[in-house]
């Protein structure tokens, strides 16, 4: 791995920079490169001395340009859009999602092939199973089928990972990762939605029975399954054309995660109102109506309810067996450090942190 040049598309994002920091920290010796369409700020940050080049992979030529300035021995493609909450069950994005997601995809697999790279990750996602959301998904491996339609983003990110694992070969190995959930440093929508809970005063409702359980994954955990595919696809190669779920490998139910996420913001739902699945669905269903009438934006419709009801997770046998990979961060810590990050960030001083003011 010494010498290596590597070059991250989406470098200065949410996972991004979690992989070039976990890169950077194991393989000091590596010449990392970042292609975004931002350079690095104070949320994702990344190790002053890695070179930046702001690229839109939608436009081919700047992709091109690029690859060919830096020459670059593997490729870790991280870049993408995941659509917004008030967003995601609908299709209005999707010739937006389609062009980032799939088109940028392809611009980078042709400029890599063009300019002798020799290892491709693609950082995938679960949801290009269980974004169809009409059945439950216990603990399912990676043999489980693509559907063939789902949301928009799963679809988006199914086509985008056919595309790379299409091209493996000999000249040019490449992998998938399919990271779930994320939590972490820079997490903008899982952490941040859950904790707006509070002020909303919908802590106590609880739709469905509260028992489905999820995946949800500590950021650099994922950061150290690519570094790990890195390692194998520059060497062994025993991951090349292979998908892997990448997860914290510790389901939860989504109502205590939500609970320890708002216990460390000092609050404890003094009540619980059960509503059925059901219900739920009809209540969505008169969300959608009114945002429609109103033209205003909602985060509850029947798409939101039935993902909240769903069950989602993934075997991690495969990642641990070919990859070696087993997450490094447990879900309880990741959820108090994923905590601790999101209120200094927005200036929350959460109760560990009074209390301790209190006894100086």
């Amino acid at each position: 791995m010494e010498n290596l040049k590597v070059l991250i598309s989406g470098g200065t994002g949410f996972v991004g920079s979690a992989i070039v920091r976990a890169l950077a920290e194991k393989h000091p010796m590596c010449a990392i490169t970042i292609i975004d369409l931002k350079p690095p700020g104070p949320v994702h940050t990344v190790p002053k001395d890695i070179k930046f080049i702001q690229v839109d992979i939608t436009i081919q030529d700047e992709v091109f340009s690029a690859l060919q300035q830096v020459k670059p021995d593997v490729i870790i493609h991280t870049a993408g859009i995941v659509p917004a909450l008030s967003e995601r069950f609908g299709r209005r994005l999707e010739g937006h999602v389609w062009r980032i997601n799939v088109e940028g995809t392809q611009h980078l697999v042709q400029a890599a092939k063009q300019t002798g790279v020799k290892s491709f990750i693609y950082t995938s996602s679960c949801g290009v199973v269980i974004d169809h959301m009409d059945v439950p998904y216990h603990n399912i491996d990676e043999r489980w089928p693509t559907p063939p339609s789902s949301l928009i983003y799963g679809e988006s990110k199914a086509a985008a990972e056919a595309i790379v694992l299409k091209e493996s070969s000999d000249i040019m190995a490449t992998c998938a990762l399919r990271p779930s959930v994320l939590c972490g440093p820079g997490d903008n929508q899982l952490v941040p939605a859950i904790h707006a809970c509070i002020a909303k005063g919908e802590t106590p409702f609880i739709v469905g029975d509260g028992q489905n359980l999820w995946d949800v994954t500590y950021v650099s955990n994922v950061a150290d399954a690519h570094v790990l595919a890195v390692e194998n696809l520059t060497s062994s190669k025993t991951a090349a054309g292979e998908v892997f779920f990448i997860q914290n490998n510790e389901p939860i139910t989504f109502r205590d995660f939500c609970l320890a996420v708002w216990a460390h913001f000092g609050h404890t739902p003094l009540f619980e109102i059960h509503i059925p699945q059901a219900l739920g669905y009809v209540v969505g269903l008169i969300c959608e109506f009114l945002t429609w009438v109103l033209g205003t934006t909602t985060t509850l419709s029947r798409g939101s309810i039935r993902d909240a009801c769903s069950v989602r997770y993934a075997s991690g046998e495969k990642a641990k067996r070919i990859l070696g990979y087993e997450p490094q961060i447990g879900i309880e810590r990741g959820i108090r450090l994923s905590c601790e990050e999101y209120a200094r960030r927005m200036g929350i001083e959460l109760p560990m942190q009074k209390a301790y003011k209190k006894n100086e």
